[in-house]
């Protein structure tokens, strides 16, 4: 292992992209510490120490994980690359509803590059609604929670103005984290946008752990250490787990040349949909908090019963009722979304062009319909991977006094045991192409 990252940094085409990613990565968590103009600094500073004491689960936890914590601190990159990541699946998910979407994702390199487009004036436009929400909360003190001080109330400025230079420098700032990803893509070790979220999410994980040693002590510290490496190597062997499905080429004669009669496989993954159901989980569970924070009783009067049905079952994740739908809408979510990315009807009909064909299986629709009922099987036991892999930072709320983004579950575990893997593949494949042997054995 140390001869061969020994040999990475000998290599010195690999060594110039790694030293350059690591620097884009530099400037991005840089930014995430520069805090917006017109914004309170001692104030942010003193409501973070205070909601991380009560230990408080806000309204944008899942963003603030996703931006490496520089949301709840108002920085330039508050937003973090949250836009992007929401205008790539509403682009995915609307070729299913626009054939000229579908038309350009069948078109190769070109229409690609055109959706690229597509997806960048997404983010741009998702960016600015985001920033202008962001602040309206803090101009309302609800950033923290209903249960913040009174010096949370006073974070950014009142001033139209200075309200419109913050939308346009937290927009700028989505902008720039935007094309340091796609730097990353092309002069450094690939995977821009994966590499940022991985930094954004790795940067929370000392501070997590912290927090749990701080409140329950070193025996349940190392005890949770311990349980997340399990974790991490149970997650590490169902990513890499696959059913392959053979496929077979016939021969084909085309003038003089032959092609043809090779084998291959089609692999699908148990966990073909990634972390999207997660999020989609989340995001719809955030529902009934924003609801609830814009339906505040006045003084002096009761609240609503809804919203203290509301408030005593689906905000915070230690109830057993969030728990239970949480559960449920990531597995809904795996299904939906893993039908949308493979469809079984167009994998056949590519492998009919091409001379493919399923040993045992005729091709056409009795493939489809084998792919089908293939993927429905495997889809079963990856989305109930997901969901319990969902509940772990609930488990780790109700039960260590953790936030909802404890660092050995959910959405955090899997981007970061998926980017991971996903970077050393690529660091591999390119020392193989310079040295006959890769970083893996």
């Amino acid at each position: 292992m140390f001869s061969a990252i020994g040999r990475i940094f000998r290599t010195p085409d690999l060594r110039r992209k790694i030293v350059f990613t690591l620097a884009i990565v530099s400037l991005f968590r840089l930014g995430s510490f520069i805090p917006a103009p017109f914004v309170d600094f001692n104030n942010v500073q003193a409501c973070l120490v205070a909601n991380q004491a009560q230990g408080t689960s806000g309204l944008y936890d899942m963003i603030n994980l996703f931006s490496g914590g520089a949301l709840l601190q108002l920085s330039i990159f508050a937003l973090g690359i949250m836009p992007y990541i929401t205008a790539s699946i509403i682009t995915q998910l609307l070729r299913v509803v626009i054939p000229h979407f579908e038309s350009l994702h069948k078109e190769g390199q070109a229409g690609q590059a055109k959706l690229t487009q597509y997806t960048r004036y997404l983010t741009i436009a998702l960016a600015v609604l985001q920033s202008t929400t962001l602040i309206t909360v803090a101009r309302s003190g609800q950033l923290f929670g209903a249960s913040a001080n009174q010096a949370c109330q006073n974070l950014v400025s009142q001033e139209w103005w200075a309200i419109l230079i913050m939308i346009l420098t937290m927009t700028a700032g989505t902008g720039l984290i935007m094309w340091f990803g796609e730097l990353i893509t092309e002069r450094g070790i690939g995977n821009g946008m994966s590499l940022l979220i991985f930094t954004s999410i790795s940067a929370t994980f000392p501070g997590a752990m912290w927090m749990i040693k701080e409140s329950k002590g070193w025996e349940v510290f190392f005890l949770v250490l311990g349980v997340g490496l399990l974790v991490i190597a149970a997650v590490v062997f169902v990513e890499q787990s696959q059913r392959r499905i053979p496929v077979q080429y016939a021969k084909r004669v085309v003038g003089r040349r032959t092609y043809g009669g090779s084998s291959t496989y089609i692999p699908i993954k148990v966990n073909m949909a990634g972390v999207i159901p997660v999020i989609f989980a989340s995001a719809i569970l955030y529902l009934p908090m924003l609801l609830t924070q814009f339906n505040q009783p006045k003084i002096g009067e009761d609240p609503q019963p809804w919203v203290v049905w509301v408030q005593n079952n689906l905000v915070t994740g230690d109830q057993p009722l969030y728990m239970l739908v949480f559960f449920l809408l990531t597995i809904g979510f795996t299904f939906f979304y893993v039908q949308i990315t493979f469809n079984p009807e167009e994998v056949s009909d590519n492998m009919k062009q091409y001379g493919g064909f399923v040993p045992g299986i005729r091709a056409g629709r009795p493939t489809a319909e084998y792919l089908n009922y293939v993927l429905t099987r495997i889809t079963s036991a990856g989305s109930l991977y997901l969901g319990l892999i969902a509940l772990i930072p609930l488990i780790a709320l109700a039960f260590f006094g953790a936030n909802q983004n404890f660092p050995f579950g959910g959405a955090s575990i899997l981007i970061i045991v998926g980017v991971g893997l996903e970077t050393v593949k690529q660091i591999d494949a390119q020392l193989q192409q310079r040295h006959y042997e890769g970083l893996l054995k």
